[in-house]
């Protein structure tokens, strides 16, 4: 099967500004595409009045599932919106395969505050042991634990790997250590 016509996660970016009427996600979802943005709750101020509203964590990142054909003539009749470009290849999209966004965005529904870490943020000290939730809304979700000094809450580190991570507060109910062989 062609590249082009493979329906997969592209990673994008949008460098509209944060102001801007209309953001890409938003531009995109109008057309029909399957868009995904990590979203934190925010204070801001709109018309003089502090409002609570969810914005993008990282403005310009969004994630985007379709096949690249459809994609590519959007991409060129929008500058500000852009593939993000794998390193060292030439012309190659960035993408995540369906399994590791699925698990992502199952994790980040799940909890009303989501954490997110950038991968520079995630240091060898945040790594506990590797878990399985059994049960609960992220049943059969697999990560590792997360420990801060001085919490009390136990979290689970989802990763996608060279962009983005979140943790997520989890019950110990639901724990299951997996063996590291």
């Amino acid at each position: 099967m062609d590249s082009e016509y493979l329906v997969q996660w592209f990673v994008m970016r949008d460098l509209k500004r944060a102001n801007a009427r209309q953001r890409a996600y938003e531009y995109l979802e109008e057309l029909g595409f399957t868009v995904f943005t990590p979203k934190v709750w925010q204070i801001v101020i709109r018309q003089g009045k502090k409002v609570l509203m969810e914005i993008p964590f990282i403005p310009s990142l969004l994630f985007v599932r379709d096949c690249r054909n459809r994609l590519d003539p959007i991409v060129e009749k929008n500058p500000t919106l852009q593939y993000q470009w794998c390193r060292h290849k030439w012309r190659v999209p960035m993408t995540v395969s369906d399994a590791e966004m699925n698990r992502f965005m199952q994790a980040v529904v799940a909890t009303p505050s989501p954490r997110y870490y950038l991968p520079s943020e995630i240091t060898p000290q945040m790594y506990n042991r590797r878990i399985r939730i059994v049960g609960g809304s992220l049943d059969g979700q697999e990560g590792t634990l997360v420990t801060t000094r001085g919490s009390k809450v136990k979290r689970l580190l989802v990763n996608l790997p060279g962009l983005l991570a979140v943790s997520v507060e989890i019950s110990c109910e639901y724990i299951e250590v997996v063996d590291s062989d």
